[in-house]
């Protein structure tokens, strides 16, 4: 009887800690919602002492087993540890996230002329140091990072199909170039682990939650998501991340992402307002933190306000899906459909989608950028719980 309770709890752990391991950090059924992370990383770094102690539970049983048991006994030490076996194969080479999502084997950039890559697509763009790439959403969603290096900085581009959003960093820490791999989710937010102390980064943010270096946060570069023809209006000469040709199917999963037209659970679209995948564009200024309705948005294309008293204004291009956010001191914005250009009210000069002034009195002036993220709604208030929603009373 002893040497059955042992063998039942010696399984019992070693099954159960493989499945734990990656239960709390990835999209499983009920697994996003609670705060495990802690304990997700104790048993992540504590995964060989959980199995050595498990084999030594069930070591002395399976001998006995083995050795003198009936052939019903054999029989069942077989099959349940047949069973262990093939919860090891699928929780460490198949539900692992860096042996589901792979980094590209063939990073190919392209020029505009020799580009395969569809202008109607939606890109991150980042311009650094007079050099521009352009990394489509639908490429990057799978990898969910790619690392590379713009006007000889390096940088890590990443994106959470799960959240909408993407991110740039630069992947240095504590003076050292750091090397990240995918290692699962936190909140439904792709999270990296380190190679040097292996602690969690969350993406959406670049801060450091549980390990060695908890609390740090990763610089973040500017970066804005449009069209990649927008974004070529823009600059012209920016080189254009390709499909890599090994990975053909992998990307078919991602197909129509861009529209919100993804059949996926996680990765569908709410077409109403202020739903869990509802798409909004969010502003953090200091401390306070903004929402803005992506349907509002469509509907009026610009919309002027203030936050942390910093005047703002976001909106959209013509294709309805390109935007941006601009600080406009005390100047007061609208869309004038006939030219697809903005105007001021105050002066009535119009303005370009690179926030320059192109006619008018203000001919000349530039508004400054302001870093701004299309994410849905759930992940936008996550992560930003103190938020506000434009248009909503609070």
């Amino acid at each position: 009887m002893a040497r059955a309770v042992w063998f039942a709890a010696g399984m019992i752990l070693l099954i159960g800690m493989e499945i734990l391991r990656v239960y709390f950090i990835m999209p499983f059924p009920g697994s996003q919602r609670s705060e495990t992370i802690d304990t997700a990383y104790f048993i992540h770094n504590h995964i060989m002492a959980f199995r050595l102690l498990g084999l030594l539970m069930i070591a002395y049983p399976v001998w006995h087993y083995l050795r003198f048991g009936s052939a019903r006994a054999k029989v069942s030490v077989a099959l349940v540890t047949a069973l262990f076996a093939t919860v090891f194969y699928f929780f460490n080479f198949r539900f692992l996230a860096d042996k589901m999502f792979y980094q590209p084997k063939h990073k190919i950039f392209a020029e505009a002329s020799a580009n395969k890559i569809s202008e109607k697509n939606l890109v991150l763009g980042v311009h650094r140091n007079g050099a521009s790439k352009a990394y489509p959403l639908e490429i990057i969603g799978y990898h969910h990072q790619v690392r590379d290096t713009i006007g000889n900085t390096p940088v890590m581009i990443t994106y959470c199909t799960v959240c909408r959003t993407g991110r740039v960093f630069s992947p240095f820490v504590e003076g050292k170039l750091e090397d990240f791999r995918l290692v699962g989710m936190d909140h439904f937010n792709a999270m990296f682990e380190d190679a040097t102390t292996k602690s969690w980064w969350r993406q959406v943010n670049g801060e450091a939650i549980v390990g060695p270096r908890a609390g740090k946060t990763l610089e973040e570069i500017p970066s804005e998501q449009m069209r990649l023809q927008a974004w070529l209006g823009q600059y012209p000469n920016t080189l254009i991340l390709q499909a890599d040709s090994t990975l053909a199917e992998e990307y078919e999963g991602l197909r129509n992402y861009d529209e919100g037209k993804s059949q996926g659970k996680l990765t569908r679209t709410d077409s109403l307002s202020w739903q869990d995948k509802s798409w909004v564009v969010g502003v953090q200024i200091g401390e306070a933190a903004r929402a803005y309705d992506w349907n509002d948005l469509l509907a009026h294309r610009v919309l002027n306000d203030t936050l942390a008293g910093v005047n703002l204004l976001v909106a959209v291009e013509s294709d309805s899906a390109s935007f941006h956010v601009w600080q406009c001191d005390s100047l007061r914005f609208e869309f004038e459909g006939f030219t697809s250009l903005l105007k001021d009210t105050p002066t009535q000069s119009s303005w370009n989608w690179r926030g320059e002034c192109v006619e008018g009195v203000l001919r000349g002036r530039k508004l400054p950028v302001v870093q701004a993220y299309q994410e849905f709604w759930h992940s936008w208030r996550t992560f930003h719980p103190q938020t506000t929603q434009h248009g909503v009373s609070q």
